[in-house]
């Protein structure tokens, strides 16, 4: 190989690829049998720590772009997991809120996701202050990205 520097084996980019990539993967079965999928998890994690936004604030804490949210949350909807309504200061807006279901499965998920995930990583050689050390840094990754 002529460059070093496109050598798989030296791709940070291919190592938080991989590592999202498994980490969804391992949330999946836990997901399915709360009937949602990891981005309507996410969502919904969202909503919990502060029910009826703005979907523009939704996409904006998930750094995502409204037109990538707004087919999610019509899917979401259909489940009965959110509503959607005009905003009543800005009609423009749209205002998403928990249904019952919606905030009914934080208790589920709680009872099922955090534990899950627990097990699944204890396989891993890291330590509690390890994870800490690695969102901090993926922090700086992603704030230093978004600004580009």
């Amino acid at each position: 190989m002529a460059y070093k520097e496109l050598q798989l084996d030296n791709q940070v980019c291919f190592r938080l690829y991989t590592a999202a990539r498994l980490i969804t993967q391992a949330y999946t079965p836990m997901l399915t049998e709360l009937g949602i999928t990891y981005p309507q998890y996410l969502v919904l994690m969202v909503l919990w720590e502060r029910d009826n936004q703005p979907v523009n604030n939704i996409a904006h804490r998930l750094l995502l772009e409204t037109n990538t949210i707004t087919p999610l949350l019509q899917r979401m909807e259909k489940l009965g997991l959110v509503t959607r309504k005009k905003g009543e200061q800005d009609k423009r807006q749209q205002i998403v809120s928990l249904t019952e279901k919606g905030r009914a499965m934080e208790e589920q998920a709680y009872g099922l996701i955090p534990e899950g995930m627990r097990e699944k990583l204890a396989v891993c050689p890291l330590a509690e202050e390890d994870y800490a050390s690695l969102s901090l840094q993926l922090d700086k990754l992603i704030e230093s990205l978004k600004n580009k």
